[in-house]
């Protein structure tokens, strides 16, 4: 076989995965009542919605990394109350929600075509439970970065490092850097395994009595994607602060990218040399990030 066979038979290749992928995304709302996908394209829209409203009235940098982490502990309060904590909670889950819903479509509409051959007549009560279950993982996690921010910055205040701000990008640097570090780890692996192939989660997890198991089954797929993308929000929040919308709008693309998109695997890696490449650059004051 010649070198243009080989190439021929390797474009023809790629051109199969995308269009089996094609296939099972079209199969599964094919055999999704409307009443599911449509519900969840106006549920993210109305997530991003919010989102852009709350930048705005918060006078937030849209198009630049601003302040990051320090903006997002000021708009919250200077100290951790429990009126921050659900405050910074509320605005995490939309936020969320607005973010990943997107690559996690095709899973929810995967688990509601499985519903609808098992049960054509019971389809949207598992299938929101499911959804359910998938956001509270990510209000938990919300939990986790507000207490992390404000016990971060206790310890910055503590050792004065915040009036001088010297530290900062090296902190960046740093955080850039252990976030591509990330990415080549099994536990980022085996999430992104889960998060990219639908039937393999199903049939690692199904359940025959989906209905009490379906909130279970939306927080076990929410656990593999927090495992797969957390570093690449831990990024957002570092750099771009939960109030900037071009920041949200990047790892929401590269998140779904690598979820959804053929070669995620390869876009994982190429996203884990591009943060490394930029932690280096940041942490040693070659490039600046924010203002």
């Amino acid at each position: 076989m010649t070198r243009d066979d080989l190439e021929r038979s390797r474009r023809g290749w790629t051109t199969h995965r995308v269009r089996l992928a094609y296939l099972r995304l079209a199969s599964a709302i094919g055999l999704s009542p409307l009443r599911i996908p449509v519900p969840l394209i106006l549920l993210t829209g109305a997530a991003w919605a919010v989102m852009l409203h709350h930048a705005i009235s918060m006078s937030a940098p849209m198009g630049s990394a601003g302040r990051g982490v320090l903006d997002d502990i000021q708009m919250f309060g200077n100290k951790a109350s429990l009126g921050g904590l659900g405050a910074f909670v509320a605005v995490w889950t939309v936020m969320m929600t607005a973010m990943m819903l997107p690559s996690a479509a095709p899973m929810i509409l995967t688990f509601a075509a499985a519903q609808a051959r098992r049960n054509h007549n019971d389809v949207a009560v598992p299938t929101w439970m499911f959804v359910m279950g998938y956001i509270l993982v990510w209000a938990y996690a919300g939990f986790v970065v507000y207490l992390l921010l404000y016990a971060g910055k206790d310890l910055v205040d503590y050792l004065g490092w915040l009036e001088s701000g010297a530290w900062a990008p090296l902190a960046l640097g740093i955080t850039l850097t252990l976030a591509g570090l990330y990415q080549f780890t099994p536990l980022k692996h085996r999430g992104l395994r889960y998060c990219r192939s639908p039937s393999a989660f199903l049939l690692r997890h199904w359940r025959k009595d989906w209905q009490s198991a379906a909130l279970e089954m939306g927080m076990s797929h929410g656990l593999y994607c927090l495992s797969c993308c957390w570093a690449l929000f831990g990024v957002m929040v570092a750099v771009g602060g939960m109030m900037s919308v071009a920041w949200m709008l990047v790892i929401t693309v590269v998140v779904f990218a690598e979820r959804v998109l053929p070669y995620g695997q390869g876009i994982s890696v190429a996203v884990a040399v591009g943060l490394i490449a930029l932690g280096l650059l940041v942490g040693t004051g070659a490039v600046q990030l924010g203002g």
